[in-house]
């Protein structure tokens, strides 16, 4: 009985997935955080906001490059250790951009920080899945990855109330602190994962070129572009054609990340439950709101519930996709599961810049639009996928069945 009521208590409160969604956390704060002191970091270090905003588009070509090229590297070191060494990078980006003395330096410190991102994130994603049972392992991946929606809610705003009071830099110097608690929380409380096989690097290619999970990285990385076509615009949006103030539009934005924090936990649920039909199912009600909201835009009110509503569709997708794409390669996830993310970063970057094409040759209400035809990608490679299973069990019943008579 008592080991019984240990094991449930270990399930309530699984205090080593906490350990990895701090890491996240600090690692959303990193960042998000630079979009709201923008201009405080160009007026101190003497460059234009143009300049500056190559602080945004170098983080994300380090996520993007640095996650496939620190995981080749790093490939046969312990998960644990790995985990371990990637905190410590990350702390040490960080450091280095509260004493940057420049705007090339903080440059290179961002870009640094960034190869930890998706590295970080993938192998956090892997202990989490083998730290549950097998039922549970995609409510653990998306435990996990919440840390990054929950820093949009709270630590994105509060670092940068912190970085507009006290300076710019004392913003990464919390983030440099949150790094260490999540540093000695991995060291003292995630356990060595026990590999059965040391990884290679022809196994990890060769399931990261698996065309399914290929197909998912694709469905992800739609995902994430039918995401950000719109919210990157989402503030002139709401104040040019709903009529909100700028004032009312911060209030929205925290509503809307309230929404993608319930949708990354409820996600995590239903892929447990059911997977690809979860994720498709999400398609489907994500393309419905996307287009009801082109419409609830113009009606102020219906605007703040719809933009809710899609906060959750939005971000309910995720952890299923997530989980799938570690399940296809689960004979050797690491690569795959870390490109994961520089993919998903690949489709941020290419959404907003979609959604930009859209403002300038259609106008800004017809973003909702080009969302809403990413999302519609999205769901054809669901179908396409669900169509490969099916093929896949085919062909495993009809060899079953033949060495069965043989």
């Amino acid at each position: 009985m008592s080991q019984q009521t240990s094991t449930t208590a270990k399930e309530r409160f699984p205090f080593p997935l906490l350990c990895l969604t701090l890491g996240a956390f600090a690692i959303g704060m990193t960042e998000f955080i630079i979009m709201g002191l923008l201009p405080n970091v160009a007026h101190d270090l003497h460059v234009s906001i143009p300049k500056a905003g190559f602080l945004i588009t170098g983080y994300a070509l380090g996520v993007a490059v640095g996650a496939p090229l620190l995981t080749v590297l790093t490939l046969r070191v312990p998960q644990k250790k790995l985990l371990v060494l990637l905190m410590i990078i990350f702390i040490a980006g960080n450091a280095l951009s509260i004493v940057a003395p420049s705007f090339a330096l903080l440059l290179a410190a961002r870009v640094l920080t960034a190869f930890a991102h998706g590295t970080f994130l993938g192998v956090g994603s892997l202990i989490a899945s083998r730290l549950v049972r097998p039922e549970k392992q995609a409510g653990a991946v998306s435990l996990v990855l919440a840390g990054l929606s929950i820093a949009n809610i709270v630590g994105v705003p509060f670092g940068t109330m912190i970085g507009q009071q006290l300076g710019w830099r004392a913003s990464f110097a919390v983030i440099v602190g949150l790094g260490i608690i999540s540093l000695a929380g991995i060291i003292r409380f995630i356990p060595q994962i026990r590999q059965d096989e040391v990884p290679r690097l022809d196994r990890e290619l060769k399931s990261l070129m698996n065309p399914r999970v290929l197909l998912m990285l694709g469905i992800g990385m739609f995902g994430c572009a039918c995401l950000f076509s719109l919210f990157t615009y989402i503030t002139p949006i709401l104040e040019s054609i709903s009529g909100f103030a700028e004032h009312q539009v911060t209030y929205i934005l925290v509503l809307f990340g309230f929404g993608i924090t319930i949708g990354n936990l409820v996600g995590g649920r239903l892929a447990d439950w059911k997977l690809m039909p979860s994720v498709t199912t999400g398609y489907v009600v994500l393309a419905i709101l996307l287009v009801v909201l082109a419409i609830a835009f113009h009606h102020p009110i219906a605007a703040v519930v719809t933009v809710f509503l899609w906060g959750v569709a939005a971000f309910g997708v995720m952890p299923g996709v997530n989980f799938r794409i570690m399940d296809l390669a689960r004979e050797a996830p690491l690569l795959a599961a870390t490109s994961t993310h520089s993919v998903l970063n690949i489709g941020n970057a290419g959404g907003a810049y979609l959604g930009g094409l859209a403002i300038t040759h259609l106008g800004l209400g017809q973003v909702p639009w080009v969302a809403v035809c990413l999302a519609a990608a999205g769901l054809i490679g669901c179908l396409i996928s669900i169509a490969a299973d099916r093929k896949a069990n085919a062909a495993r019943s009809a060899a079953s069945a033949t060495a069965i008579e043989a």
